[in-house]
C-alpha cells in the first residue's frame, strides 16, 4: 500500500498528473454519514488517502460535534469537508452532504461520481479507479456497488486485521449476495460502498421519512434512480465492512423499521409488493424463532417486539417509519 504525499484535492494532483486520461476523467465526491464513530471514520480517511485517483473532496457529516471530533486534518493531504448536521439519521445526514456539493462552487458535473461509504467501511485502493473504469465503459448505469469481501454487520463485527487480509487475499473472501465474479444487474444498492453518477441525484434525495438507521433507504434511492440508468453489482470494486456494533439504533426500533420501511416504500413505489412482503416476512420470521433463546450480539428479543408493535399500527392505520422516534 503506497503513501499519498499531497493533496488528493488539490488543482495539481499528484496521481498520475501527465496521464491525460485521468485528466479527463469525471471528478469523485466522497460522502460519508456517521455518528459515535470518530476513530473508525479516521481510519477510513486512511483508506482514502490511499486511493490511486484524485478526490475532489471527502464530506463527512457527524449528528453532532462529537461525531467528527478531531478528524480535521487527520489524515495529512486528503481535502475534508466536515460538517454537522445537527440531529441523526443516515438519509437526513448523506442529504446535508449532497446539498452542501451541489452548493460548491465546483459542484459535481453530470457525469461526476457520488461514492458513499460507510465509516467503518474498508476499500480496496483500487476502488475509485475501479468504479470510474465501469462507469466509462458503461455510460448507461447510474448506480453501482462492489464486492463485499467481509461483512460483519449480521455477525461479530470484523476487525481491521481482518480487513487488511481480506482485501490483500490473505483469508479467504465470504460469499453472500454482495459477492460474485460477474457483473450483473441489481434491484438495489448496497448503502455502505455504492457509487452514482452526479446527475441522478440533482433531483433525487434519500428520504428523511427513514429515520435514524433509516433501514432500506438504500434499496429505496436505488428504485428511484432506475429510471435515469441501470443498477449493477460489479466485482471490480473489492472492500470489507466491517459491521461496527457501535452506533447501533436500538432493537425495538430497529424491528419497527424491518416492518414499517419496507410497506412504506411499497406504497410509495419505489419497492415492489414481493420485494416489500419479503422482507417483512422474513424479519418477522426470523426474529420470532431467534427471540426464543437470548443472544450475545443482538436484540432479536427486542427486534421481534418491534415487529410486533409495526403490525398492530397497520391494523390501525397508523404505521409510520417516523414512529421509532416516539419508542
Amino acid at each position: 500500500m503506497k503513501a499519498v504525499s499531497a493533496t488528493m484535492a488539490s488543482a495539481d494532483p499528484v496521481h498520475r498528473r501527465d496521464d491525460p486520461r485521468v485528466a479527463a476523467a469525471p471528478s469523485i465526491f466522497i460522502v460519508v454519514a456517521t455518528k459515535g464513530r470518530p476513530g473508525p471514520t479516521a481510519t477510513l480517511c486512511q483508506f482514502l488517502a490511499r486511493q490511486t485517483v484524485p478526490i475532489a473532496a471527502v464530506h463527512i457529516v457527524g449528528s453532532e460535534a462529537a461525531d467528527v471530533a478531531g478528524l480535521a486534518g487527520c489524515v495529512p493531504g486528503l481535502a475534508l469537508d466536515i460538517v454537522v448536521a445537527g440531529a441523526a439519521g443516515c438519509s437526513l445526514q448523506r442529504n446535508v452532504a449532497l446539498t452542501s456539493l451541489f452548493d460548491r462552487a465546483d459542484a459535481p458535473a453530470d457525469d461526476d461520481l457520488i461514492v458513499f461509504f460507510d465509516d467503518d467501511f474498508r476499500p480496496a485502493d483500487d476502488w475509485l479507479e475501479r468504479a470510474l473504469g465501469v462507469m466509462a465503459r458503461s455510460p448507461d448505469v447510474v448506480g453501482l456497488s462492489g464486492t463485499v469481501l467481509g461483512d460483519g454487520v449480521c455477525s461479530d463485527a470484523l476487525s481491521e486485521q481482518d480487513a487488511v487480509d481480506l482485501i490483500a487475499g490473505r483469508l479467504p473472501p465470504e460469499a453472500h449476495w454482495a459477492s460474485g465474479t460477474s457483473e450483473r444487474p441489481m434491484a438495489a444498492l448496497y448503502g455502505c460502498n455504492m457509487a452514482v453518477r452526479a446527475r441522478a441525484l440533482r433531483t433525487e434525495r434519500f428520504d428523511e421519512n427513514l429515520p435514524l438507521y433509516s433501514w432500506q433507504e438504500d434499496m429505496d434511492l436505488a428504485g428511484r434512480i432506475v429510471a435515469q440508468g441501470r443498477i449493477i453489482y460489479t466485482p471490480d470494486c473489492r472492500g470489507v465492512h466491517l459491521g461496527s456494533k457501535s452506533g447501533r439504533t436500538s432493537g425495538v426500533r430497529f424491528g419497527y423499521s424491518q416492518v414499517a420501511n419496507p410497506i412504506y416504500l411499497w406504497r410509495k413505489g419505489s419497492v415492489g409488493p414481493l420485494r416489500a412482503l419479503r422482507f417483512a416476512g422474513r424479519a418477522l420470521l426470523g426474529n420470532s424463532v431467534r427471540s426464543l433463546r437470548e443472544h450475545r450480539l443482538f436484540d432479536y428479543r427486542g427486534r421481534f417486539s418491534g415487529n410486533l408493535i409495526a403490525l398492530a399500527d397497520l391494523v390501525r392505520g397508523r404505521m409510520d417509519p417516523r414512529r421509532i422516534l416516539d419508542l
